[in-house]
């Protein structure tokens, strides 16, 4: 089964969100590993230790920061698919199901992001916008399951918030790269920059829906996007802007987006 892992960091109240939303969504023999990175509040501790009994919870005895935190859960789950998921995030019903189908349906997909209210190019309503925390996640959830099928469309990065990544790609090409992206931003674009060179697909899994906060666990360390990080990674990748922005151009989830935005609103007159 696809495996979970959750880095947190500090933000009690959101990681208590995350982490509750999950255990409510996923089979008690889902394979989940949560990663306290050296956190400084005490309430942590005491989270971790409510968290369901099979799941794996690991602390490290010092902050790796969110890059090499996550590359410790990638090897822990070193056998199955993985996504890594944010702790300031909220998953829905059915999230992982849309996942693991969108994944079924091509394995040349090395990685899938659901709809969310802020994740850039995979954001609803607003298209590249950071949209607000939703009222009900779980009525954006049912809008993107009911509106029409899926069509997955195909994008050129993930969006780090909720990343599938499968295994023989991550096999194939590594894991994150910690001696560049260091603390984090950029890792996730370049490790899919690195897979589409390898001929790897990736997709929106337009039939899922997470609620994002944004910049609430590991943010307050001081990363933010952008400057240093993006310089790294244009000099890797000279062509992902390019990319990215050919993609936003294009908008190949207009329609799609329009469909789950009428039955979000008729859901509100019913």
């Amino acid at each position: 089964m696809t495996a979970i892992i959750v880095p947190l960091f500090n933000a009690v109240s959101e990681s208590h969100r995350c982490l509750d939303a999950l255990a409510r969504t996923v089979g008690e023999r889902r394979p989940v590993i949560v990663i306290d990175d050296a956190s400084t509040e005490p309430a942590v501790a005491a989270m971790m230790g409510a968290l369901p009994p099979r799941w794996v919870r690991v602390r490290n005895e010092r902050n790796l920061g969110f890059v090499a935190t996550a590359n410790f859960g990638l090897s822990l789950a070193s056998s199955e698919d993985v996504v890594l998921l944010n702790s300031d995030t909220e998953v829905t019903s059915g999230w992982l199901e849309a996942i693991e189908a969108c994944a079924a349906a091509d394995p040349g997909i090395a990685s899938i992001t659901p709809l969310s209210n802020n994740a850039e190019i995979a954001s609803i309503p607003g298209f590249c916008q950071a949209n607000p925390w939703p009222e009900c996640p779980e009525e954006w959830a049912r809008a993107c399951r009911e509106s029409g099928p899926p069509q997955y469309p195909e994008v050129p990065t993930a969006v780090g918030f909720c990343m599938y990544m499968r295994r023989r790609c991550l096999d194939q090409i590594g894991a994150f790269d910690e001696l560049v992206f260091g603390m984090g931003y950029g890792e996730e674009n370049d490790w899919c920059m690195r897979a589409l060179a390898a001929g790897w697909r990736h997709v929106l899994c337009d039939q899922a829906f997470v609620a994002h906060q944004g910049n609430a666990s590991f943010g307050p360390v001081g990363l933010a996007p952008g400057g240093a990080a993006m310089d790294r990674l244009l000099a890797r990748h000279p062509d992902y802007l390019e990319r990215v922005q050919a993609f936003i151009q294009a908008d190949p989830m207009a329609a799609r987006r329009e469909a789950i935005l009428r039955f979000h609103a008729r859901m509100g007159i019913e």
